[in-house]
């Protein structure tokens, strides 16, 4: 259940990122309180599975999920440059939080 936890909110690093983007600085209200809403209950969410898991991998985990996310958000919705290095090295950051969860504790 912990590395569930982990996961959404690493899938709420995605969303508080790219909505950081889209508030252009905090001008803009909406996106602005989207990113609040996402990171508070990103932080929430990894803060409760830290209770449970060795905090190295479940925060390697949450980031790695979050920068994975928010790149391939950015390639597909937001006109960034999409590259085969891009694409590998978002691959490696995958397999390498595969791996870390893999070998975390057994809490």
């Amino acid at each position: 259940m912990a590395w569930l936890l982990v996961v959404v909110a690493g899938l709420l690093e995605t969303g508080f990122a790219v909505c950081l983007k889209l508030s252009h600085g905090f001008t803009r209200l909406w996106p602005t309180l989207a990113f609040a809403a996402f990171a508070l209950s990103s932080f929430g969410l990894l803060t409760m599975a830290l209770k449970k898991l060795d905090v190295g991998p479940a925060y390697a985990v949450w980031t790695g999920i979050g920068a994975a996310g928010t790149a391939i958000y950015g390639m597909v919705f937001l006109g960034d440059v999409v590259s085969t290095l891009k694409l590998v090295s978002i691959s490696l950051v995958i397999i390498g939080v595969i791996g870390l969860q893999l070998s975390g504790s057994a809490h």
